[in-house]
């Protein structure tokens, strides 16, 4: 029987990065190429299915949110980390903070902080998201805007930002976290 032990909870108890904002960590909920919508449960820490996407499309990046961080829309901050691999949904990933995605979903604001996988050698050496192929942003747009298009929802990908932008987002969702 355990006794006295704490639960470890992937918002609260992990921390945001030792060298954050420029790199942060990342708890993953969404593996890249998966159609499951899983995200945390606030209360418990446990990651639960909210659902199956409508629409026969996948994420194209792995997608999760920044520990110990408060974004605009009331959650942890949201990072979709690009590697050359799927990763497992609930894993702690060093990345490297490289640019935004700023977009409005239902009408308010949503920012995806972009990145890279700091420990993959396929992709680390990125440092802008300009340097990223122009078609990942189509992709990226193209995903983003339609995926709740069955479920009657609207989407709207405003701008990407660069990685100047990135880290003030960061900063201001760190200090928001904070005086929660």
């Amino acid at each position: 029987m355990l006794k006295n032990t704490q639960v470890l909870h992937p918002w609260h108890g992990v921390e945001t990065g030792k060298n954050a904002p420029e790199f942060v960590n990342a708890v993953i909920e969404i593996p890249q190429g998966s159609r499951m919508k899983y995200e945390i449960d606030k209360p418990s820490g446990l990651l639960k299915l909210d659902r199956v996407i409508y629409s026969s499309f996948h994420y194209p990046a792995n997608y999760g949110f920044i520990p110990q961080t408060y974004g605009d829309d009331k959650d942890p901050l949201d990072i979709l980390v690009i590697s050359s691999m799927s990763i497992q949904p609930l894993c702690i990933v060093e990345t490297k903070v490289i640019g935004v995605m700023q977009m409005l979903d239902g009408g308010e604001g949503d920012d995806k902080i972009i990145a890279v996988a700091a420990n993959d050698p396929s992709i680390n050496y990125y440092e802008n998201i300009e340097e990223l192929p122009k078609h990942f942003f189509s992709e990226l747009r193209h995903f983003f805007e339609e995926y709740k298009t069955l479920e009657n929802k609207t989407v709207k990908v405003e701008e990407f930002g660069n990685k100047a932008m990135a880290l003030d987002i960061i900063n201001k969702a760190i200090e928001a976290y904070k005086n929660l």
